[in-house]
């Protein structure tokens, strides 16, 4: 798992994420790592991508092995109000989650 260390060091210190996901470039703000069938995941708000802002907030599921380039950056963020850590899908799978 090549990513690890920087999500969670993201999650840790609310701070944001880059990496290349799908040909582009986006930014993301991690809100909670977990697994989901033995491999691992970020659930996170876009932030930007592509160097613009998102039409609207939401909170991505991104698994982590198709995230490259992964750099923390000093941008930090406040937990999303659209984030519950207690829905079912995170349920004895979560590794570290925002402290809200």
């Amino acid at each position: 798992m090549l990513a690890n260390k920087e999500f969670f060091e993201g999650i840790a210190l609310l701070k944001c994420v880059t990496a290349t996901y799908n040909k582009g470039q986006v930014t993301l703000a991690p809100h909670i790592l977990y697994t989901r069938h033995d491999e691992m995941h970020v659930d996170a708000v876009t932030v930007e991508r592509d160097g613009k802002p998102p039409r609207e907030l939401k909170i991505g599921t991104f698994k982590l092995s198709g995230l490259k380039d992964v750099v923390v950056e000093d941008r930090p963020f406040e937990p999303s109000e659209l984030f519950d850590s207690k829905a079912d899908k995170y349920q004895g799978t979560t590794l570290l989650v925002v402290e809200t």
